[in-house]
């Protein structure tokens, strides 16, 4: 039982940081904030960014560097969707795609129709595509993904080997309901303990984040609840802690240091207590 009221120790290696960004505006947004009915229109199946989405993806970008975040992300974890891959590939990947460059871009140029160039897949940590964190599935086809086969033609340098099928076998026309998708955001979680890299962005969706989140800091002060838990704005950025409390992960710690180097005598004083 702890017994320091309001603060918890925990190794350092038994944590990770994680950084949290939901995706820029995409034109579901805009048409949804006019008429909610809009989110049922197969007109934005598999919703991409607005030119202002992008311009939040720039000053998100900007934003990263400005602080060293870029240089300190060791895997970029996003949800195969396509306004969620702009977003990923805008925010922390490399620049503008150089000709002559062995390596395939992250994202080839003018995908979604947006206009924008392509983007390198140089100096930036890898990319993974992964659906356990996908938006709340079901009825809206914004949230529904196109094949992985369309995917990796637009973005060469993501990872999709975690994907089991071509198809959209996760979407149904059914809402997802939200402890299911607080269940999935929790198994989405395990998975990221599993992980050796200590320090991970994640770009996903709104209602994900939320009843993800919403299940945690029930015993922190309403204020830090409340922080953790609000909905999340276009390309808003939160970094978090999250602890491994039951040893799912297996990493050793690469700063401990065990002492008695070399060995000797080193009875504590109060080892009689």
């Amino acid at each position: 039982m702890d017994t320091a009221p309001g603060q918890s120790l925990y190794p350092l290696h038994h944590s990770k940081t994680i950084h949290l960004v939901r995706h820029a505006q995409g034109v579901h947004n805009v048409e949804g904030e006019k008429n909610h009915d809009a989110y049922l229109s197969y007109d934005f199946f598999d919703a991409n960014l607005t030119p202002l989405g992008w311009q939040q993806v720039e000053n998100l970008q900007k934003h990263v560097k400005a602080i060293g975040l870029s240089k300190k992300i060791e895997l970029v974890v996003v949800s195969p969707l396509l306004r969620t891959m702009q977003t990923a590939v805008g925010v922390f990947g490399g620049e503008a795609n150089t000709d002559g460059v062995n390596k395939p871009p992250l994202m080839i140029e003018n995908v979604g129709h947006s206009d924008h160039p392509a983007v390198s897949s140089l100096n930036c940590p890898p990319f993974v595509a992964v659906e356990l964190c996908r938006e709340q599935m079901g009825l809206h086809p914004c949230d529904k993904r196109r094949t992985v086969s369309e995917y990796r033609h637009m973005f060469p340098g993501i990872d999709f080997s975690l994907i089991e099928t071509d198809d959209d076998t996760w979407w149904k026309p059914e809402r997802e309901k939200k402890e299911e998708v607080t269940g999935r955001g929790l198994k989405f979680l395990e998975w990221l303990c599993t992980r050796k890299e200590k320090e991970i962005a994640v770009v996903t969706h709104s209602s994900f984040l939320f009843n993800t989140l919403s299940a945690f800091g029930n015993d922190c002060h309403p204020n830090i609840k409340t922080e953790m838990c609000a909905h999340f704005a276009n390309c808003e950025l939160r970094s978090m802690v999250i602890v491994d409390k039951c040893m799912i992960g297996s990493n050793n710690s690469t700063t401990n240091y065990p002492g008695k180097i070399p060995h000797g005598p080193d009875l504590p004083s109060d080892a009689t207590d």
